[in-house]
């Protein structure tokens, strides 16, 4: 009878060290050794700039007809706002050309009222008495009649067109800063004889602009010596038909009293020469005399045609919203649409913030590509009104810059919510859509 062989018994040490030594041990990772990784560690890929850019504009190469269309309506809203600011810029422009060309330094002069509400005569005294004020450059004067025109003598009586009959100093054109568009203005020769200078509304109503023509003038005719341009500091002159002083005396019962008188100053006179005119045109009656400024009446209106900038700011910021949704709408559109291409990239290891960034980078193209062709539109806009009126194209730099980051801002709150939406998507879900 045979005995099995024993084996030899070993304790844990010496089993542990002979495994080891058969089936070979795995070193524990030294000191500042770099430990394997599995692929439950891997690391997601980083995107540059770069890569964030182009993967946002091919999405959007991808549908160029929603494309254009969504950026157009923030081309609108952009262009629309430009467009009132380079208009009203504009506008401000040629006002502050005229008024330098013009001069600030002109005052007008005319009669109040009583405190009964009559109505007051300034004294046939009153334009040698101004003109006697050391620092005022030119006096000249008005005095409104009662003669009516009529281009002939077969006009039924009443239908003037609202035109008035003035009588002129022939030292009123340099006075008010006015220009003759026809003819000539009058002198010492013809403001003694039946001759007339119309307004430039004058003319356009009686359709007559031709020197030498005759007008029926206060139950006599008159002879048209000259047609004047619109004259921005007066505007009451557009409207009347001018007669010279002397002239207006013998024919037309001119009672000689001035209506209005407009007075040029030294510029740094101005306001001395505003304070003492009152007492100086109507010493007996100075609360009765009315002094005004002709330039703060073209500030007055510019303020006004402000308030009219601010309501079509208004209007286009509504536009530049329309467009934001637009914006906002294509992007979530485009989020449906490419479920499965979100699916994709996630399997493959995109995470939900690269996704975020590439639909939030589309909407920012989107509405930049909006932004920059609704500048060119509403400078090409304000350069073709500007240069249809005559006036200088100005288009401020900080309105280019408020449009092109407010469409920046409207793209990243547009294409905000559809991005988080598109990261939410889980893979399967989103490859199910296939």
């Amino acid at each position: 009878m045979t005995r099995r062989p024993r084996r030899p018994r070993t304790n844990g040490t010496n089993g542990a060290a002979g495994a080891a030594g058969d089936a070979g041990t795995i070193p524990p990772p030294r000191k500042g050794g770099r430990a394997r990784t599995g692929a439950g560690s891997l690391r997601p890929a980083r995107l540059r700039p770069a890569d964030v850019v182009r993967l946002g504009g091919t999405g959007l190469r991808t549908r160029p007809l929603r494309v254009f269309l969504s950026a157009l309506g923030i081309a609108i809203g952009v262009a629309a706002m430009i467009a009132v600011v380079g208009i009203s810029g504009s506008g401000q422009a040629e006002v502050d050309r005229r008024l330098d060309a013009l001069g600030t330094n002109l005052l007008r002069v005319a009669p109040g009222a009583t405190l009964g509400g009559q109505e007051t005569r300034l004294p046939a005294e009153a334009v040698a008495m101004i003109d006697r004020i050391p620092p005022v450059r030119e006096v000249a004067a008005t005095g409104a009649t009662s003669a009516k025109i009529y281009r002939n003598e077969r006009i039924a009586v009443g239908r003037t067109g609202s035109l008035t009959v003035l009588a002129a100093d022939d030292t009123l054109l340099p006075a008010v800063g006015g220009q003759v568009r026809r003819g000539r203005w009058l002198d010492a020769a013809t403001e003694r004889y039946p001759a007339v200078v119309l307004g430039a509304t004058a003319a356009q109503r009686l359709d007559v602009y031709t020197p030498g023509t005759r007008v029926w003038l206060g139950g006599r005719w008159f002879s048209l010596v000259g047609v004047l341009d619109p004259v921005p500091l007066a505007p009451e002159l557009d409207g009347a038909a001018l007669v010279g002083w002397p002239a207006a005396r013998t024919y037309l019962r001119f009672d000689g009293h001035p209506s209005t008188v407009y007075v040029r100053t030294e510029d740094s006179a101005i306001t001395a020469v505003r304070a003492v005119l009152p007492a100086t045109a109507n010493p007996a009656k100075p609360a009765e005399v009315q002094v005004s400024r002709p330039s703060d009446a073209l500030a007055a209106r510019e303020a006004t045609e402000s308030a009219l900038t601010g309501l079509l700011l208004g209007l286009g910021g509504v536009a530049l919203l329309v467009g934001g949704v637009g914006v906002g709408n294509t992007m979530v559109i485009s989020v449906l649409e490419r479920r499965p291409e979100i699916g994709l990239r996630r399997a493959l290891g995109a995470t939900r913030g690269q996704i975020r960034t590439q639909f939030v980078t589309e909407s920012l193209l989107l509405s930049v590509i909006g932004g920059l062709g609704g500048t060119v539109l509403g400078t090409l806009i304000t350069a073709v009104y500007a240069l249809s009126r005559g006036w200088p194209t100005v288009v401020p730099v900080w309105a280019t810059a408020a449009g092109v980051g407010a469409t920046l801002v409207i793209g990243m709150l547009a294409g905000l919510w559809p991005a988080v939406r598109a990261s939410r998507l889980a893979p399967t879900v989103a490859l199910a859509g296939t």
